[in-house]
Order: C-alpha cells, then structure tokens, then sequence
C-alpha cells in the first residue's frame, strides 16, 4: 500500500529531473519497491546494525548480557544492542579451550532472536583457530558475527576468512579491531574486503602502540576526543567504513560509572566523527549509547514525511516544504529512519510498515 503524500499541510509535489520527464505513476499490480531496495548504492552503509556492541566476558556477566538484552528486545520490540562473548581477554590463561566450549554453549542456547556474536584471540595467538573451529564450528549458524582484534592488515582478514570456512561457517561476517598505527594506515584496504562488516577502533592499545609519546589523557573519556593521532585514528577509520558501505564503531569508555562521560563521549563520536556504533562495557553504558546515537524526534518526523511522499512519487525528484529533493537526500532521511529503528525509537504512522515488509536488501538488525 502507498503511503499518503500529504504530511502536516506540506505539498508533496512531483518535480521532473533536469532533461527528463516526470516518472511514471507506480503500477498498482506490482508491489512497491523498498527504500532499501531503491536508495542503498555503493557508497551507502547497506549493513544495518544495533547502534550499541555490548562486551562481557566472565560467565555471569555474559549470562546477564544476554538476559538484558532479551529484556530490552521486549521493551523496545526490536533489539537495540548486540553482545560479544569475549575470549581474547575474558578466558582465563591456561583455559581457552574450556572458555571457548562456554561461549559455544551460550550462543546455542540464547534466545531465538538474540544477537549473539564472539570475540576471538588474534590471528597469531595460538588459541586462535580452536576459538574459531569451536566457537563457529559448533555454534555458527547463531552468531550474527566473529570479531576478530589486533587486525594489521587484509592478510590476516584472509586467515580468519579461511578459519571460517574450514569450521563451515563461511556465511559469517567479519568485525575487526584496528588497534595500532600500522593498520590504521590499512584500514582502507580492511574494509574493502567483502567479508568485514564493520571496523572497531581500539583506543587502549592503540595509544600503547606509540610507547609513550601520547599521554595517559589520550585514553580518557575526554582525551580521546584531544589529542591530535587518536583523534586523526578514528577519523581515517570511519572514513574507511563509510567508502565501503562498512559500519564504523567507536571504541570504550573506561569510566563505566560516570555518565556523564558516556553520554558526552557517544554524542561526540556520533555527531562529530561519523560512527554509528559504539562499544560498551557495562549495562549502564547502553542506555546512554542507544539516546546518544538516536536521530532527534523531529528528525524522525520529518524523514518519514519526505520518504512518504517520495514512495508516493515513485522515488522521482519532489519539492517539499520549499525545498527539491531527490534520491540523494532520500538516502540520508531513510538513514535516519533506519537509525531511529535500530535504537527502538517510536516510528510515524507513514514509516512503520516500511519495517515490517521485506526487501531484497541487506538488513543485520
């Protein structure tokens, strides 16, 4: 059914593109196209993915993890943030093998609907292909991602390629963790390999990797946002995301039990530096995240009123509150919906039906 193309009083209006006609009226015996499916190109993130990647790795916290998270779902009926089970730093010396087996179990016994992913060892550990054959060989089919850290270069994204496909789990997507100057610099290159999702940056290790020469402020919640070569970090990291339609996500806040921070540092990392995910470590930092990275009440208003009227007009240029717009802002505003949805926002009436109905294109959230 097509939406209205009236919205508060505003004409939607049909306006030709320069040198064309205006476009044909949609066929009424066909359906009508997604936005997803009309607006998503190769420089648009076609990966949509919860604004909030929730770390834990001892097992009561991963069990509370993933409690809270099936909680959340029913609160804000879609799930608003993904959680890693951590091996790198969460198995205990001596028991990878035992804290592998553990997340294996978890991810198999999460809800139907749950986002579980895995945090395994790096390329070079040794416990790094049982992580993977464990881990994705047993429970690949429920995990929405691996995350793979301490990434250098596409050489090691190809090993955990291969590591995936002999556990038979070949499906699965790649997240990396870009944690020292080296592969900052590749980071480009990272994320034009199809299998990677999305590029985390690693704040603590990355600052460590420059042997003192970036003081201990440059981890803080505020430093970070300073001190020139983190700042320059996150900013070639995103912009390596956004050239390949990959999802850029921001790293940690270690000051878990200010909020304040949290909050400061979210809307800076998502109104600044162009993430559209970010890290948390502590249930208490989710619910700041979600608010930080959500799209503004009259934001989401006013998108679902020019999507409306665009499918309306068969996705040709429009003019709209005196304004023309065509499928280049159209991309930006079902962005904002698309956000609004993925941090459980309350849709407009227009909007709604637009994520209940399927489309050819790629959706994770």
């Amino acid at each position: 059914m097509q939406p209205t193309p009236q919205a508060s009083g505003l004409r939607a209006a049909r306006v030709p593109a320069q040198g064309q006609g205006a476009a044909p009226p949609h066929s009424s015996s066909a359906p009508a196209p997604h936005p997803r499916d009309v607006l998503l190109g190769a420089q648009a993130q076609t990966g949509f993915l919860p604004v909030c990647d929730h770390y834990s790795g001892v097992e009561a916290r991963m069990r509370k993890s993933l409690q809270l998270q099936a909680e959340m779902t029913q609160e804000f009926g879609t799930c608003v943030f993904d959680v890693t089970l951590d091996c790198e730093d969460g198995a205990p010396v001596g028991l990878e093998k035992n804290h592998a087996l553990l997340v294996a179990a978890l991810a198999l016994n999460a809800a139907p609907d749950a986002r579980v992913a895995a945090r395994v060892h790096a390329v070079g550990h040794p416990s790094f292909a049982n992580d993977v054959a464990t881990i994705a060989g047993e429970a690949g089919h429920r995990l929405c991602h691996l995350m793979v850290p301490k990434v250098e270069s596409v050489d090691d994204v190809l090993q955990a390629e291969r590591a995936l496909e002999l556990a038979s789990a070949a499906q699965l997507p790649i997240h990396v963790l870009i944690e020292s100057p080296a592969a900052v610099h590749r980071s480009f290159e990272i994320a034009a390999h199809p299998r990677v999702q999305s590029l985390s940056f690693g704040l603590m290790d990355f600052v460590s990797a420059h042997g003192g020469a970036i003081p201990v402020h440059g981890m803080s919640s505020r430093g970070q946002f300073e001190h020139p070569l983190v700042v320059r970090a996150k900013l070639e990291i995103a912009a390596a995301c956004h050239a390949h339609g990959k999802v850029p996500s921001h790293c940690v806040v270690t000051e878990f039990n200010d909020t304040t921070a949290m909050q400061a540092a979210a809307t800076r990392a998502s109104q600044e530096l162009g993430y559209t995910r970010m890290w948390s470590i502590h249930p208490a930092q989710i619910r700041p995240i979600l608010q930080a990275f959500a799209p503004r009440q009259d934001d989401i208003d006013i998108a679902s009123k020019i999507i409306a009227a665009a499918a309306n007009a068969d996705w040709a240029p429009i003019s709209f509150g005196g304004k023309l717009h065509d499928r280049a802002s159209y991309r930006f505003y079902w962005q904002v919906l698309e956000r609004a949805h993925s941090t459980g926002r309350a849709l407009p009436l227009p909007a709604r039906h637009w994520f209940d109905a399927p489309s050819s294109g790629v959706l994770c959230s």
